[in-house]
């Protein structure tokens, strides 16, 4: 009986009718906003040289360590860019090259509805921002493997380099 019921009750409603909304890609871009995503992470090229081992372990002298940074940013396809940050350390003794060790970490980025005067910040700012950490360990991994003590980069606070680098391109664009 219980049976019964319950199949009545099946049998008598009515089937709901939804109303889908067809909404076009260009329409729900137009309407999401601001997007940011990791697509890969990838080391892209690597240099290690000790050009004068064996005799630079057997120095004592404290190494001089220089650092060189490089960013650039590149579009691949609508709304995805690859963004590299290239580092290169330098270790002196007196006037011997110790060991110079070159990195270029990179990493596709889908950036979406991002304005024109933002997209900047976020190629030049966030992305070498999340690049950084990971060129940082593959330094610090290959200075081990060469033979040397460990190298540990201090964080880079790539706001107030993006910050100088268009300080000294407003000057030097009123210089002209």
């Amino acid at each position: 009986m219980a049976e019964d019921k319950k199949n009545q009750k099946k049998a008598t409603k009515a089937p709901s009718k939804t109303k889908k909304a067809v909404i076009s890609d260009t329409d729900q871009s137009q309407n999401q906003g601001p997007g940011f995503g990791i697509e890969k992470l990838f080391l892209k090229d690597v240099s290690v040289e000790v050009p004068n081992s064996p005799q630079i372990f057997t120095n004592r002298e404290a190494p001089q360590i220089g650092i060189e940074l490089n960013n650039t940013a590149k579009p691949l396809s609508d709304g995805y860019f690859e963004v590299s940050l290239q580092i290169t350390v330098t270790s002196k003794q007196a006037d011997q090259t110790a060991f110079l060790i070159d990195v270029t970490q990179s990493g596709i980025f889908a950036i979406k509805n991002v304005p024109k005067e933002g997209l900047e910040m976020v190629l030049a700012i966030t992305c070498p921002n999340i690049l950084f950490p990971y060129a940082r360990e593959a330094i610090s991994d290959l200075v081990i493997k060469a033979g040397f003590s460990p190298v540990l980069l201090n964080p880079i606070n790539f706001e107030t380099l993006y910050a100088q680098q268009k300080q000294e391109t407003g000057n030097s664009g009123n210089a002209n």
